[in-house]
């Protein structure tokens, strides 16, 4: 293992990964928030601070697997006025943090380009490097989460919109999920789907 090599991949890594992960559950908590669930302030989770929300194992996961995840926000539907639309908001909140996390990060790179003779390359390669992992970690956990399978949020938001009944007999995957995922991951299929949509939506993003 080159060691040097794994420590600067980690150091343009980090930072990306890090803003992603705590932009995603604080969009999470806020739309909650606005929509009159208090629960994620009270716990202090209504926070930018990533600290709040770093999951170790979500962590290690990324270091080994490049895909990560953080502690979920709490969120108590009961609050809710329409606690069915609302969940559906507040589980497209993270996503859609991603995807204007994403876009902003493009953006920069963008404007970065044409001043590439004028900083030290020492200074902006790793820059470009560190927006561009960006790019690629926020469409990635955006993609990911709307995998339509227990804990993830696209499985909330499929089970708010189905049917009452139909939604009850889907919950019940909720204890099988992470193995789900698990196994879907290791067999190849996850990457198989995830891969063509993040390089789609990267093409898009940075030209």
């Amino acid at each position: 293992m080159d060691i040097p090599k794994l420590i600067q991949e980690i150091a343009i890594l980090a930072p990306p990964f890090l803003l992603a992960l705590t932009v995603h559950e604080f969009a999470h908590g806020f739309v909650a928030y606005k929509l009159g669930d208090p629960t994620a302030q009270r716990l202090g989770r209504l926070s930018l601070n990533p600290l709040r929300h770093l999951d170790p194992l979500g962590v290690l996961a990324f270091l080994i697997m490049k895909i990560g995840w953080a502690k979920p926000v709490p969120v108590d539907a009961r609050y809710f006025k329409n606690p069915r639309q609302d969940m559906v908001w507040v589980s497209l909140a993270g996503v859609s943090a991603n995807l204007a996390l994403a876009v902003a990060s493009g953006l920069i790179a963008r404007l970065l380009i044409p001043v590439a003779n004028v900083l030290p390359m020492s200074i902006f390669w790793p820059l470009i490097q560190m927006i561009a992992a960006s790019v690629w970690i926020n469409v990635m956990l955006a993609v990911f989460n709307l995998i339509p399978i227990p804990p993830l949020d696209g499985s909330q938001v499929l089970s708010n919109l189905l049917p009452r009944e139909m939604a009850r007999i889907y919950n019940k995957l909720e204890p099988l999920g992470f193995f789900i995922l698990l196994a879907l991951f290791y067999t190849g299929i996850i990457p198989k789907i995830m891969r063509p949509l993040i390089s789609f939506a990267q093409g898009l993003i940075l030209g």
